[in-house]
């Protein structure tokens, strides 16, 4: 039976679902029409406990963004408990850009999830938007952004970053980018 969200998985469980996560990350990031045999034959599960995890390939790669998102609106928190406000943002735009430019064929996977008849919707950006908007806030109450910028304006304004080609070297145009912006958010 598929795991229902906020359910816990018996130890074993969950160390199966967390290798399917990430054997489908990097699989599906590679190429989105990855056959989910591969996937669990390199995660070193049966089709049956594959399948009991995931039943359909949308919820294998809604699984796999959410997780990703989450982990990089995670980061936030942890970047604020030893770092500087300002310092903090800066670094986790920096983890933003690397999971854009490195999980662009994930994209695709994506796309191909919630594009089709009945298909699910795309998950809301809401853990990454709150994480951003902890971000300035936490610089706002330093005195290092300036004040009143939302999440909303944070994501138009490094927007620029979906623009640039992830199999070029994207570093340093993603790093100058979000230098701008940087010192456009400061106070």
């Amino acid at each position: 039976m598929w795991q229902k969200k906020g359910a816990s998985l018996r130890s074993d469980a969950q160390r199966n679902r967390e290798r399917i996560l990430a054997v489908a990350l990097v699989e599906l990031t590679r190429s989105a029409d990855t056959p989910l045999s591969r996937i669990a034959r390199k995660a070193c599960v049966g089709q049956g406990t594959f399948y009991r995890h995931f039943p359909t390939r949308e919820a294998l790669v809604l699984e796999v963004y959410r997780h990703e998102m989450r982990q990089v609106a995670d980061s936030a928190a942890e970047l604020l408990a030893d770092r500087e406000p300002d310092r903090a943002l800066r670094e986790w735009m920096d983890r933003l850009a690397r999971f854009a430019m490195t999980k662009a064929g994930l994209a695709d996977a994506i796309r191909q999830a919630t594009c089709g008849p009945g298909s699910p919707d795309k998950p809301e950006h809401t853990p990454v938007s709150e994480a951003a908007e902890l971000l300035l806030r936490a610089g706002e109450e330093a005195g290092t952004v300036r004040p009143g910028v939302t999440a909303d304006d944070f994501f138009l304004a490094i927007a620029g970053l979906w623009q640039i080609d992830p199999r070029q070297d994207w570093q340093p145009r993603a790093t100058r980018l979000l230098d701008l912006v940087m010192d456009g958010l400061r106070a």
